[in-house]
């Protein structure tokens, strides 16, 4: 009498596929808010600037020109949102996965061992939302990677496991 099924060495590979997946862990949502501000900041003038002050000054045609703005204004806040769903990255036993990007999909694998350098940075506007970008250098210029948007905290704890993994990783060569 058989004690396992074909179905159970179908489930074992199954199970073993799926622990060989990585963890995507995606972006904080502080990210999208600085975009769709500096968005609503920058199209904003440019209403102001291309509809509103003509149509104070030369008639009420004018202000026609602030629709295309307006309109691009709507546009870009629903694209923001898919370009921030879209980041994301993983981190793997010898590699680092970075995968962005809505209509062309870009995956970045960066092996430990490659890295030169890992960076947090963050400029004035990032500070002001509480975020931080976590830069990583290769010998391979092509290879520079960059995770956008992450709370400071998570920046510098992945700054500092990269570099003790890319440490260890490195010592061998």
């Amino acid at each position: 009498m058989e004690t396992g099924s074909p179905d159970d060495a179908g489930t074992a590979g199954a199970t073993e596929a799926v622990r060989d997946e990585p963890v995507w862990t995606g972006l904080p949502p502080g990210l999208l808010r600085m975009r769709r501000l500096l968005l609503v900041v920058w199209l904003g003038l440019l209403t102001l600037a291309a509809g509103l002050l003509p149509g104070l000054f030369l008639g009420a045609p004018w202000v026609a020109l602030a629709l295309p703005p307006l309109a691009l204004l709507a546009w870009g806040w629903v694209m923001l949102e898919r370009n921030w769903r879209s980041w994301r990255y993983a981190e793997r036993a010898d590699d680092l996965l970075i995968s962005r990007g809505v209509l062309w999909r870009e995956e970045t694998v960066v092996p430990y061992g490659r890295m030169q350098l890992v960076e947090v940075t963050s400029g004035p506007v990032e500070r002001h939302f509480g975020l931080a970008s976590v830069q990583l250098h290769t010998a391979a210029a092509a290879t520079d990677a960059t995770i956008p948007g992450l709370d400071p905290d998570e920046a510098e704890r992945l700054r500092d496991r990269l570099t003790e993994l890319g440490e260890a990783r490195s010592a061998g060569l």
